[in-house]
């Protein structure tokens, strides 16, 4: 009997180490098996990302021995880029898979920032990094929403008294523009046309476009945005069919505050634009003077923006949801670093005036070409009063509001 007891307790431990033996042999099978399949899925110069990608080296070596050379790549210093890393890299992360390792956020970022930053397409930033092409044109629009999300905030129409005020005085110590809370543009950000598009996104400079509508604040930031508009509806509906236009139209400035804004917008009660014409007396060619200094603040924010990311400079090949993604992103990325760092805009980058009123051009007007801006708006019967309100701010320039150099810049 007991013999019988030995014999059964030696046959279930050597059961037990076989089992043991044949789930290890079992595990290092599927091991190999998922190696096998990784390495035919990534190709050799991609799996060498960790070692001699971009990533890991030279961006590495930038932000260790030369951060300003860093910033001009990345737009950015180290430490604003840890910052922006750790406020999106939860919704960027993704977890790592049996075929495949997941791409840091750290990398998904770079690689973002290169593509707005510089006018490296896919293929190059595929070489750079050493990720594949279909990855990164899958990662830009997910890492732009995300940049865009953590960052909107930071374009905000005032909501509170006191922030309309810095507004104000901004614009009247500045350019001596009383009551101006904003100057609006249109600008067309180039595009390839998407596939069976027609005539869609065909603007009047015969290129393919979406419009970029924004009003901009006293210091150069967006206050608002609005993206996506078809290049082809620039003749008559960008302003008036967004929401800034609604909320102009229920009364959203301060009592009396006006925006101001070139011919393409309409003559409102809150929105100047210039006399049209030539034939101008000297007050109203004062007038469109005093504007168009006033307005020269949106035209340095959209110059700025295009400078720090030349993703601008010529068409871009996406998809058009990744496009408004990029311009939103862009957009968010310029009033935070705008805000975080003093040499984002330093003074010669955009224009000044010396002490008789001559324009000084600022640095970013000879180093890109300017976003095209939207055509006219439809014509339409302007209002008596808006009419009157241009026409009490031509008479304060001619009086009370004159500056000592206006004459000699209007001839």
């Amino acid at each position: 009997m007991n013999s019988r007891k030995q014999l059964k307790r030696r046959f279930n431990y050597l059961l037990k180490n076989l089992s043991i033996l044949l789930l290890n042999e079992l595990i290092e099978m599927v091991e190999n098996e998922i190696t096998k399949n990784k390495r035919q899925w990534v190709r050799k110069w991609i799996d060498d990302r960790n070692e001699t990608g971009g990533s890991a080296l030279l961006l590495k070596q930038l932000r260790f021995e030369d951060p300003a050379e860093y910033k001009l790549a990345m737009r950015m210093s180290p430490q604003n880029f840890d910052e922006l890393l750790s406020m999106i890299s939860s919704s960027i992360q993704r977890h790592d898979t049996f075929m495949r390792d997941a791409l840091p956020a750290k990398i998904k970022l770079e690689i973002t920032l290169t593509f707005l930053a510089s006018v490296m397409n896919y293929r190059f930033l595929s070489h750079f990094y050493r990720v594949s092409k279909p990855a990164i044109s899958q990662l830009i629009p997910e890492v732009c929403w995300a940049i865009y999300t953590a960052l909107k905030t930071h374009i905000k129409i005032p909501e509170r008294e006191e922030e309309w005020k810095i507004i104000e005085d901004g614009f009247n110590t500045k350019w001596n523009f009383p009551s101006c809370y904003g100057a609006i543009d249109g600008k067309h950000i180039i595009i390839k046309a998407p596939p069976n598009s027609g005539s869609e996104f065909y603007n009047y400079k015969k290129t393919n476009s979406t419009v970029l509508l924004a009003l901009v604040d006293h210091d150069y930031c967006f206050s608002y945005i609005g993206v996506g508009a078809n290049g082809n509806a620039s003749d008559g509906g960008v302003f008036k069919n967004s929401s800034l236009y609604r909320r102009l139209e229920d009364g959203l400035l301060p009592t009396n505050g006006v925006i101001v804004g070139d011919a393409a917008f309409p003559l409102k009660n809150y929105l100047l634009k210039p006399y049209p014409g030539t034939q101008l007396s000297t007050a109203e060619k004062v007038s469109n003077y005093r504007l168009s200094r006033a307005r020269r603040i949106s035209e340095n924010a959209f110059g700025i923006l295009v400078s720090r990311f030349r993703v601008f400079e010529k068409a871009i090949p996406t998809h058009v949801d990744t496009v408004d993604a990029i311009v939103c992103a862009a957009c968010a990325l310029h009033n935070w670093l705008r805000k975080r760092s003093s040499s984002y805009i330093t003074s010669t980058c955009v224009d000044r005036e010396d002490n008789d009123g001559q324009i000084i051009e600022g640095t970013w007007r000879s180093e890109i070409n300017p976003l095209p801006s939207i055509s006219e708006q439809q014509r339409g019967n302007h209002s008596m009063t808006a009419k009157e309100k241009r026409d009490l701010y031509r008479n304060f320039f001619m009086t009370a509001g004159s500056v000592p150099w206006q004459l000699d810049r209007i001839h």
